[in-house]
């Protein structure tokens, strides 16, 4: 039976695809106490990067969203695996980490990973809002756009 976070996914349109295993030396979440930790994900889909390139350049920032939109996704998958499947033990997020790929003189991180926040508020709520940092950097993993880690308190 779909709990209540699933019934607002599934309103959203959002299929929460099961996830992959890393690429490196580390793990996707990591649980301590009443904390989930969600490494950074980035924009891919089916396994393989949707989006590449940087901001400033190769996307708007209504595409640098879309592509943060992506990242949150697929926090809320690995989020959900670390749940065993219960999305509703979430109590709150709490912060994001938002790294930009920009050019030098790209100004709008924070609306990029607006993206990103936008989402969190949608799915949760009032719960939904959190601390963030959203920090340009000039290059990340396969050339992605952005990359977003979560930490989220749950019960």
């Amino acid at each position: 039976m779909a709990g209540k976070i699933e019934d607002k996914l599934a309103s959203l349109g959002i299929v929460l695809r099961a996830t992959t295993a890393p690429l490196a030396n580390y793990v996707p979440a990591r649980r301590h106490g009443g904390q989930v930790y969600i490494s950074g994900q980035v924009p891919a889909e089916g396994g393989k990067d949707k989006f590449t390139g940087k901001l400033g350049s190769d996307y708007s920032v209504e595409e640098g969203q879309a592509a943060a939109r992506l990242c949150a996704v697929n926090i809320l998958a690995q989020l959900k695996q670390a749940l065993d499947g219960d999305l509703d033990r979430v109590v709150g997020v709490i912060r994001l980490g938002g790294f930009v790929n920009a050019e030098p003189d790209f100004k709008d991180h924070p609306k990029v990973i607006n993206g990103a926040s936008d989402l969190m508020v949608e799915v949760f709520g009032e719960a939904g809002r959190h601390a963030r940092a959203a920090v340009g950097c000039y290059s990340l993993p396969r050339n992605v756009p952005v990359e977003i880690d979560a930490i989220f308190e749950v019960n």
